[in-house]
């Protein structure tokens, strides 16, 4: 019994220092270096992601949260929040080009006006001095508007001739608080253009309801 157990320590022991050994340490070796590793992955990591928190914040970064498929144009603004973009405005317009009428060739169709721009209604500006045509459009170079100060304006630009007299709105419109987004509040914004909502001839909005309202119960 005695034989059995020195050999059977003898044999374990050879075992291990021939055999096993070498293993069990090689593998507790890869073990702690991939341990270590992983920790200095991770303190890395974590250090990055302080840094990115810790960098002051740029709100022209924002990417657009979605694609806009009508057309848009740069706008032509300085804004404390960075350059951003309208909904253009010229393909919508069905009869533009103007000069393919408005040209120097004269007028020979009887009651032309009225059958060119006959649907026009123009109540824009206050009813004892409402605006006439060349108030707003250019007199000579009808594919752009024109300013009180002669400058041509784009009519994809439109906002520039609004805002001559509603600079108010103009200000909230620029802030975002006027109007409304197509996409982003920062970063890549695209807003609608005035015209997009507003009548260029007839710009205040119909009188009525909202939609929620309901008859008071008496």
């Amino acid at each position: 019994m005695s034989m059995k157990t020195v050999v059977g320590h003898s044999t374990d022991s050879v075992s291990i220092r021939g055999g096993k050994a070498p293993i069990i340490f090689m593998l507790g070796l890869l073990i702690i270096c991939i341990a270590a590793a992983a920790g200095n992955t991770s303190e890395e990591s974590f250090l990055d992601e302080v840094k990115v928190v810790d960098r002051e914040f740029d709100n022209r970064s924002v990417p657009l949260d979605h694609y806009v498929a009508e057309d848009t144009v740069l706008a032509k603004e300085n804004y404390q929040g960075g350059p951003f973009r309208v909904l253009a405005r010229k393909k919508r317009i069905e009869r533009y080009k103007c000069s393919s009428c408005h040209g120097d060739k004269p007028i020979t169709v009887n009651e032309g006006k009225e059958l060119t721009h006959g649907d026009i209604e123009l109540e824009h500006g206050r009813s004892d001095a409402g605006l006439t045509c060349i108030d707003c459009h250019h007199p000579e170079e009808r594919d752009y508007l024109e300013d009180k100060k002669g400058r041509k304006i784009d009519f994809d630009h439109s906002y520039q001739l609004c805002g001559q007299c509603h600079f108010r709105q103009k200000r909230d419109w620029l802030g975002g608080a006027h109007g409304k987004r197509v996409t982003n509040w920062a970063g890549d914004r695209v807003v609608f253009n005035c015209t997009t909502c507003h009548n260029p001839h007839s710009p205040r909005f119909e009188k009525r309801f909202p939609a929620t309202y309901s008859v008071p119960i008496d």
